[in-house]
């Protein structure tokens, strides 16, 4: 193995030193939502002090309710419009990093009601941008947006971070105005303020717990708890799905390496490789096997609102910054899908089953074990 080798293997490998955010005070908003549980779920494995501040969750089921943090952190039920509670829970958080998540996140619900979409995801950034303005004990701020934010050209190749912002949905151009936002107060405030900022655009997620309406993983889920087909709306649609982890491991590292270093605060997409941008089709297909028995799909198109037919990701920016690579393939994202969904069906121990998923992601390159940097005799890991 070379130099270079080793030096790019010690980059991915400290990427996921979660010991950084041990007695660290983070603030989510978002935090009951499907990323949003998994993210809170991490961080208080790793010793983190969170605090968290969104709605109630948003559907019955939900994650927030299961996953068992509730009680291990500060979590705090407000509405990221109302400026004058999120800056008081702000102010009494004092919090190093900051990770923005709170949203409306749906683009089918954005098409129904576009001005509470406009009002949470712009004005909501305004607001905790404006809660970081005020407060100087935050080192770190993530925002986080959508790979919709990019001027769909239905092209084959990937939106890099230097394309132009202008996103086609309510929700999705709801997210643009949320990226020139975080711009404009990086040039007008937080450059002078030394505070590190950064973007982050991932793809379509997939994982256990998300019970929301109108996402093809909850979709399939629902009709397998029902013993019915699935029914696909467009399954010709190409997207760049990624496990849940995949994005929120990637959020982390970027926030730590700009608390820092302020050099790391950038712009970033995070999503899968080539491989990995499936059709929805091709998603189902997967599903459908690897829950086994009789599940099936349909095709039916129903006549919904516009949305992009073909949407890739181009990450080789956060590769080349910090040797970053996804870790788990598309396929093997479901396969954790289903296996969170029959324990959390069977009533079994859905925290244990996160947490085994948790550790056997961030874990995944220190199986690496035993491998040594040519003759320097430098073990990766220990």
């Amino acid at each position: 193995m070379s130099m270079k080798d080793c030096r790019n293997r010690e980059r991915v490998e400290s990427m996921m030193d979660m010991s950084f955010y041990k007695g660290r005070k983070v603030l989510i908003t978002g935090h009951t939502g499907f990323k949003g549980s998994w993210l809170c779920r991490i961080l208080v494995n790793a010793g983190a002090e969170v605090t968290g501040y969104a709605l109630e969750p948003p559907t019955m089921p939900n994650l927030f309710s299961v996953c068992g943090v509730e009680e291990k952190m500060n979590s705090v039920i407000g509405d990221i419009r109302d400026y004058e509670h999120l800056s008081k829970v702000f102010a009494e958080a004092q919090p190093e990093i900051v990770l923005h998540l709170a949203a409306q996140p749906l683009v089918r619900d954005s098409y129904e009601d576009p001005r509470y979409t406009y009002e949470t995801n712009v004005m909501g950034t305004v607001n905790i941008c404006e809660c970081v303005r005020n407060n100087t004990c935050v080192k770190s701020f993530l925002n986080v947006t959508t790979d919709k934010v990019y001027k769909n050209n239905e092209w084959e190749w990937g939106y890099r971070e230097n394309e132009p912002l202008d996103g086609y949905d309510p929700y999705s151009n709801s997210k643009s105005c949320s990226e020139l936002v975080t711009h404009s107060y990086i040039n007008s405030f937080f450059g002078d303020m030394g505070v590190a900022v950064s973007t982050a655009r991932a793809g379509n997620v997939i994982g256990g717990g998300d019970f929301a309406a109108n996402r093809i993983i909850p979709d399939c889920v629902r009709a397998m708890e029902a013993g019915k087909e699935i029914i696909v709306r467009n399954p010709y649609s190409t997207r760049p799905y990624q496990h849940v982890l995949e994005p929120l491991f990637a959020y982390l590292m970027i926030a730590q390496k700009q608390y820092e270093d302020g050099k790391y605060a950038g712009f970033y997409n995070v999503g899968p490789d080539e491989a990995d941008c499936l059709t929805t089709g091709e998603l189902v297909d997967c599903f459908c096997e690897k829950w086994g028995g009789d599940a099936r799909w349909i095709n039916q198109y129903d006549g919904g609102p516009h949305e992009a037919n073909f949407l890739k990701l181009d990450c080789s920016k956060l590769k080349s910054t910090f040797g970053w690579k996804p870790r788990w393939s598309a396929k093997t994202a479901i396969e954790k899908v289903v296996e969170w969904t029959k324990v959390y069906i069977a009533g079994g121990d859905v925290e244990k089953c996160m947490d085994e998923q948790i550790e056997e992601f961030s874990g995944a390159n220190r199986r690496l074990t035993g491998i040594s940097c040519g003759n320097t005799g430098k073990w990766l890991v220990e």
